[in-house]
């Protein structure tokens, strides 16, 4: 099967906390760290991000940098990639930045279920597409793979992490690690519980290991499970 290169990027407090339990938006990263995920977005076709993200942060999932985008543009690529979403049962809200703002294309991936809420809800604002029932990250990932997406950069939350790390189906984890503890069980952590084939009896490969102020980041590589062909990375 061929899919996209899977990269996941998330940033967590010591304690594995992605955000604390109040209406603010905790930042676990500094600027220079918010510089180089930049970076890593400029070089992907596309960005998903669960619901819950797109509610908490309300994210616009652009490239930032002028320079960035003008370099795509004269690839002969949009200027920030593709942006999807996994959505669940609550409808999405189209006035989202995620829906309103750029000019690139937006796509949201549904469970069977829930597909008719999502597009009642969203109308004009984004394609929603069957994912099946439950939902299935492999018709996502060809999906994706049929709108042109070899580079997938996910960018959380929780939920999102969870199932792809669940399925396998990460091929490269960028972890940011804040220099302080949230310490609250009402806040979201970095994955959810389920069985992982990154375990004790399968270590990931340590790629490197990079101070970034005072955050540290540790990009790993999951054993691959054989028979499944990808992308590239970098």
């Amino acid at each position: 099967m061929t899919r996209p290169f899977v990269l996941a990027s998330v940033a967590m407090s010591l304690d594995g906390y992605i955000d604390d339990a109040t209406p603010e938006r905790l930042l676990l990263s500094n600027d220079e760290d918010f510089d180089r995920v930049d970076a890593v977005r400029a070089t992907c076709d596309a960005i998903l991000v669960g619901a819950g993200t797109v509610r908490a942060d309300d994210p616009r999932l652009l490239v930032r940098a002028d320079r960035r985008r003008a370099a795509r543009v004269a690839e002969g690529r949009p200027e920030s990639p593709l942006r999807a979403v996994i959505a669940g049962r609550r409808p999405l809200d189209p006035a989202a930045r995620l829906f309103t703002t750029g000019e690139t294309a937006k796509v949201v991936y549904a469970a069977t279920p829930d597909v008719s809420v999502q597009r009642d809800a969203l109308a004009e604002a984004a394609p929603v597409v069957d994912a099946g029932d439950p939902l299935d990250l492999d018709i996502v990932l060809a999906d994706l793979a049929e709108r042109g997406v070899e580079r997938l950069m996910v960018e959380g939350g929780g939920t999102v992490h969870t199932l792809f790390l669940a399925a396998d189906l990460v091929d490269e984890l960028h972890v940011v690690i804040a220099p302080f503890l949230v310490g609250d069980p009402a806040a979201p952590r970095f994955v959810n519980p389920s069985h992982f084939p990154q375990n004790a009896r399968n270590r990931m490969r340590l790629l490197e290991v990079r101070p970034i102020g005072d955050v540290i980041l540790a990009r790993y590589q999951p054993v691959r499970t054989p028979g499944i062909e990808t992308g590239t990375g970098i």
